[in-house]
């Protein structure tokens, strides 16, 4: 039993996520902490997450008023989103249709579920557009968990999704100023003004801004997956914000961990994924197969059940392992190169396990991970989501013959150790909900 365990026993927790795996994943370890430490853990989420949900013994609210517009269907109910090339206009339409729309079709299903299910708290994914709702109009507390880089504005920082690295003078500082008020004024200004008039048809105080960094700031409390290592400096963090290290899924051990005789073969091998969202092995896959296919590497590469037996024909060689799902957590201590489109929970469990990185991805936010994968020297960003095979193979071996970014992950993996996230993270649910109870009894 934890400290916290009294605490929390008996309470009643909603969670609420975005429909992609990156944004549900994450928040399952907690959930399943919580729900261990005697709370009343339910789940508000698509219907795409049922079995997942049932197999993790959590009660599934799914959506009802919401339009379930989730990984899997993007391309099906939003067919024009693959007409748009430039990564800002992109963002920017998905900020309107995948986030800022849903808000109060979120609210709506919310509000019934609280009429059978009054819950003390809810716990979001960072981009959870009812969060302002359910703060303002159901004055329930809502703890956010940063599930991406932290995308709160700063005076000191270019706008997120822009990728570029701190300000180091006081011109920079005015350029990325000058930035800030483009982003909000011309290139995000549908989408801002899109959630804007939304919150102000509810009348719920808010100040105008990049919706990323509203829902940071209209957080009750807001839990950044990370350390302050693996976040650029800011002299004007959040009162709200607070690192909890690197929180992860929940995962059963399995009775037989996966295993390949061909890792102990190889002296060099490199663990690859592009994640669940792209499905277009072209870009990252492809490329780093035809880079080593055939070499003394072996590549062990996870498709998320994307084109496996295709890939497993077309790359027959000894040295290329194909398979629908690796737990990570068996494969990275024998990995010495992990090569990534830069998910955040896939770069977080390979800081942990002290492997180096080569990273390549643009889209759904990934520019801003891979980076500060390059600027904190952890490994080589490309600056692409398309490389060659002749980028990646140089990549990689730069990264094994160059011991500096291995010493750079350990220094951060020693860091991001010393936390223990999941029971961090109940200290702060704990707390908040204390704060809450107090502050309904004094009024």
């Amino acid at each position: 039993m934890t400290k916290h365990d009294q605490q929390l026993k008996g309470k009643k927790i909603l969670f609420g996520t975005v429909p992609a795996d990156g944004h549900f994943n994450p928040l399952t370890g907690l959930a399943k902490h919580l729900q261990a430490s005697g709370c009343d853990v339910r789940w508000y989420a698509s219907p795409l997450f049922t079995k997942k949900l049932e197999k993790l013994g959590i009660h599934h609210y799914p959506f009802v008023k919401a339009l379930d517009l989730n990984q899997d269907n993007l391309g099906t109910v939003l067919p024009q989103r693959a007409l748009i090339e430039d990564p800002a206009a992109k963002l920017d339409f998905d900020m309107i249709e995948v986030f800022a729309k849903r808000g109060p079709e979120y609210y709506e299903d919310i509000k019934e579920i609280y009429q059978s299910f009054p819950f003390d708290i809810m716990i979001a994914d960072s981009v959870f557009t009812a969060i302002p709702f359910v703060k303002s109009l159901m004055n329930i507390p809502v703890l956010s968990i940063g599930i991406v880089p932290l995308a709160e504005n700063s005076v000191d920082l270019a706008p997120y999704g822009m990728a570029l690295p701190p300000a180091t003078n006081e011109a920079e500082k005015a350029k990325y100023a000058e930035l800030r008020e483009l982003m909000t004024t011309v290139v995000f200004k549908k989408s801002t003004d899109t959630y804007d008039d939304i919150l102000n048809s509810y009348n719920i105080p808010h100040e105008r801004s990049f919706l990323f960094d509203l829902l940071i700031r209209e957080a009750t409390s807001y839990l950044q997956i990370g350390t302050p290592s693996f976040e650029y400096e800011r002299s004007d963090i959040g009162k709200n914000v607070r690192f909890v290290g690197a929180l992860m899924a929940y995962s059963e051990r399995q009775q037989t961990p996966w295993f390949d005789e061909r890792l102990k073969k190889y002296k060099k091998v490199v663990l690859l994924t592009q994640g669940t969202v792209e499905r277009d092995i072209n870009k990252l896959i492809i490329p780093t197969l035809e880079a080593f296919k055939g070499s003394d590497v072996l590549v062990v590469t996870a498709t998320a059940n994307n084109q496996t037996a295709a890939l497993r024909a077309q790359y027959p060689q000894d040295n290329i392992i194909v398979e629908d799902y690796i737990p990570f957590d068996e494969i990275m201590p024998y990995t010495n190169v992990y090569v990534t489109n830069g998910g955040y929970g896939g770069t977080l469990l390979s800081i942990k396990h002290k492997v180096p990185m080569v990273a390549a991805g643009i889209h759904e936010g990934k520019s801003e991970i891979c980076a500060r994968i390059g600027y904190f020297k952890l490994g080589i960003n490309l600056v692409t989501d398309t490389p060659t095979s002749e980028q990646v193979k140089d990549a990689v071996n730069k990264v094994l013959a160059d011991g500096s970014y291995k010493e750079h992950v350990v220094r951060l993996a020693d860091e991001i150790n010393t936390y223990n996230a999941i029971e961090t993270s109940a200290g702060y649910v704990a707390q908040l909900i204390q704060v809450h109870a107090a502050s309904a009894v004094a009024q």
